[in-house]
């Protein structure tokens, strides 16, 4: 019998105490527009992947992780205490892995697939394919 190494994928939070690897076998990509994912993120929308919930091993920082569920909601901010970044959790119903796409150090094996909760969209963000684009900042 022939056994399939899943591909791994490494990732950590912003100053790097919080290290993880994960299966690179990601079954959902959701851009997520909701108000609440707008105040975690500072931005127009999360980008989440979905993955087993036995998908990922910590490597380091594990302790400095600290979890906010949202009251009333199953939603959550889980974050380095020190950085403040996101870092992968248990979804509230327990039954996925949801990693922050922006915490992986290499591509993961879908791209996005839908944007969802579009009625709570920023006007703002609507146009943001037709704005000029840079490789690096400029003044």
């Amino acid at each position: 019998m022939e056994h399939h190494q899943v591909e791994k994928i490494s990732g950590s939070c912003l100053c790097g105490a919080v290290t993880f690897e994960v299966d690179n076998h990601f079954k959902l990509f959701h851009l997520c527009h909701c108000h609440q994912c707008q105040k975690i993120s500072g931005s127009a929308h999360v980008s989440n992947l979905f993955v087993n919930k036995e998908a990922i091993s910590w490597l380091s920082g594990r302790e400095k992780i600290h979890r906010y569920d949202v009251p009333g909601r199953q939603i959550s901010n889980v974050f380095c205490t020190q950085c403040g970044s996101s870092v992968p959790y248990v979804s509230g119903s327990g039954r996925a892995l949801i990693v922050p796409a922006g915490t992986l150090d290499g591509e993961p094996n879908i791209g996005p697939q839908n944007h969802i909760y579009m009625e709570d969209s920023r006007d703002w963000h609507e146009n943001i394919a037709s704005v000029d684009c840079f490789e690096r900042y400029t003044d």
